[in-house]
């Protein structure tokens, strides 16, 4: 079982319930609200949220609708006018044919993670996706009745997935693969020729009925000269994949709760716009249209521009921060908000491997060494990351990272390097917190 119920009465809750898992990032909100009510600001590297605000341009697009009224139900597909954006925008950046009807807009781009399982996942299916990973890949699989299939990332290959390493998990019971570039947490980012690899192996393994979720959300975010390539632009794999994307990360617009998908054809589409249908009935007009906003206006590129430099700025100094530290290493992301530091030098001289060994049982398969050097993080210096663990359970065993999220202020991140180093040489505070029994899972 991937999740619990803590102190539910037996035969309360349906068996299903307890097989979905979550996203430990919002777990966090009411630690960090007890740690600031204890006492001293907590500076916050755990959500993925750009610090940025909404241009303006785009608000003044969501109070224009507002105003004209634009606030009652909608096509529960998306408003066709922002599904003709999306199809056009999508269709420029990667050289495609995009038929509006295959777009299906969401609250956000995380429903269509769980109602593509919905609708492709039978019982005894395999779903494939990467870890560490974004959690909810793994979270639905066996509350869908799937079998999940994690692919392990390594640091040694910059957490890259080939072709080679993919194939040995795909058969004729492959259903969904999932893929995230660039990623999170590694922020990672596929060349062209990894990707020609990664379709060649889908093609060649998987029957025609198999499909790849391609989680583009964090596409615009790119470094060094990267370029973002979706595995839908390769020949014969556009009838193979559901492209995936959404407002939060490219216009800084979390609460806009705006995300779409394109299908391969209009009748998956239609399957999911009967599932938005039965679960959110419409998303909100005037996000939509501030939406649409955002695709076309010739104010957004520069506007996105800007934070990825500071997104740069911040990996830069982060990074090299990071690697100063006795006892941490970190590569260079290439992608997205987020670095992902080998903390086992910092396990080791803490001693947190055998502080997590003789946790109690119950306790123990909650938690990890790197679980513990975050929530001592946490509690005793004020600072909150994530460990491996909440990026796919299965696989994270013996693997020590944290996830630190560059969407905060570069002053905060500086003073987040300078307690992580304070908190890597103090084992003796470790201790007395592990002692202290404060938190020691999420």
């Amino acid at each position: 079982m991937t999740g619990s119920a803590p102190g539910a009465s037996p035969g309360l809750f349906a068996e299903r319930v307890f097989r979905i898992g979550t996203e430990e990032a919002f777990k966090l909100g009411p630690l960090l609200r007890e740690v600031e009510a204890d006492g001293g600001r907590v500076i916050r590297c755990n959500l993925g949220q750009p610090d940025f605000p909404l241009p303006a341009h785009i608000t003044e697009a969501v109070v224009e609708a507002l105003r004209a009224g634009h606030t009652t139900y909608c096509d529960p597909q998306g408003l066709p006018e922002l599904r003709e954006a999306i199809a056009l925008s999508m269709a420029q950046a990667r050289g495609l044919e995009v038929d509006p009807r295959r777009v299906v807009v969401y609250p956000g781009s995380r429903p269509s993670i769980g109602l593509t399982q919905h609708a492709y996942v039978r019982a005894g299916d395999e779903v494939v996706y990467p870890t560490p990973g974004y959690p909810l890949y793994e979270s639905f699989v066996e509350y869908v009745g799937g079998i999940p299939v994690p692919v392990a990332l390594q640091e040694e290959s910059g957490f890259a997935l080939t072709g080679e390493e993919l194939a040995p998990l795909l058969s004729s019971r492959t259903r969904l693969i999932y893929l995230n570039f660039p990623s999170n947490p590694t922020g990672g980012v596929a060349s062209p020729e990894q990707l020609a690899g990664l379709a060649e192996t889908i093609l060649e393994r998987t029957p025609p009925s198999t499909r790849v979720y391609s989680d583009e959300a964090y596409e615009a975010i790119v470094f060094d000269g990267a370029r973002h390539v979706s595995i839908a632009s390769l020949p014969g794999m556009e009838e193979r994949t559901i492209i995936a994307s959404a407002v939060s990360k490219t216009y800084s617009w979390t609460g806009g709760r705006v995300g779409w998908a394109v299908f391969p054809t209009v009748e998956e589409a239609l399957v999911q716009r009967n599932l938005n249908i039965n679960y959110y009935a419409s998303i909100p007009p005037y996000s939509q249209l501030g939406a649409k906003v955002a695709l076309q206006s010739p104010e957004s590129p520069p506007a996105i521009a800007h934070m990825v430099e500071a997104f740069r700025r911040r990996r830069d100094f982060v990074v090299a921060g990071l690697n100063r530290i006795p006892g941490v290493r970190c590569q260079m992301p290439r992608g997205a908000f987020y670095v992902f530091p080998n903390i086992a030098g910092v396990v080791e001289a803490l001693g947190a491997e055998a502080a997590w060994r003789s946790l109690p049982d119950e306790v123990r398969p909650r938690s990890s060494p790197a679980t513990l050097v975050a929530l001592f993080l946490l509690y005793r210096y004020r600072v909150a990351t994530m460990d491996r663990r909440s990026f796919g359970v299965r696989g994270s065993e013996g693997q020590h990272f944290l996830r630190i999220s560059i969407a905060t202020g570069d002053e905060d991140l500086r003073e987040a390097l300078v307690r992580l180093e304070q908190a890597a040489a103090d084992p003796a505070g470790f201790a007395d917190f592990v002692r202290s029994g404060e938190r020691l899972a999420y």
